[in-house]
């Protein structure tokens, strides 16, 4: 289900940014990794039902980045934005993985042939996927991983990014950025707040 999502966000925004680069001043594309974090609830609990407890665990681990931005003038724009843990981390006996995506007005304050800095807030939402596993093993048919079901939380988000985009051709640039996640009842984690910190390259289609 999470590759079909990357390629279907990957190749629609693609098409979308493409489809309007000539109607438009600007449309930019750009994939990124980076990491988010937040710390642990500080909990001990039992998942499975077994009596086996645990402590919960900090949010951390590699992130994924795929995004896009229309803009619709020289300043102002439109914008979209998933990012996801990229492999399954241990939360207290199961596995788990979340994907933050939120919808962003997009502010660029100046832009040079090199240099555009942006600033992006909006609104998302957030979704924890929790699955759990275990080996069985029988005289039959031999050990074997066996899904034990999975769920998913989902929580209200609003975003805040800054952000830059560093050309190193005329359309191909390098985007650091810094974004903040504020997660209604984060309850999983310690904080609703959650910071986000990447590295992306991007494509400009249309504008000067």
């Amino acid at each position: 289900m999470l590759k079909h999502t990357f390629m279907a966000v990957t190749i629609g925004v693609g098409l979308f940014a493409a489809s309007l680069a000539a109607q438009i001043p600007q449309a930019n594309l750009y994939v990124g990794l980076g990491t988010a974090t937040d710390s642990s609830n500080g909990q001990s609990i039992d998942p499975l039902g077994i009596g086996a407890f645990a402590n919960t665990p900090k949010l951390t681990g590699l992130f994924a980045t795929v995004g896009g931005g229309l803009m619709l003038t020289n300043h102002f724009g439109a914008g979209a934005e998933i990012n996801w843990r990229g492999g399954q981390g241990n939360y207290s006996g199961v596995n788990y993985r979340p994907i933050f995506y939120d919808f962003n007005g997009i502010w660029q304050p100046l832009k040079t042939k090199r240099f555009v800095p942006e600033i992006q807030a909006g609104i998302g939402g957030v979704a924890v996927h929790f699955a759990a596993n275990t080996n069985s093993c029988s005289a039959l048919v031999g050990c074997q991983n066996v899904s034990l079901g999975s769920e998913s939380s989902s929580h209200f988000q609003t975003h805040l990014s800054a952000a830059a985009r560093i050309y190193v051709t005329p359309r191909i640039f390098v985007r650091p950025a810094v974004d903040v996640h504020y997660v209604n009842n984060f309850f999983q984690f310690g904080s609703n707040w959650v910071p986000e910190y990447s590295l992306g390259v991007g494509y400009s289609f249309g504008g000067e």
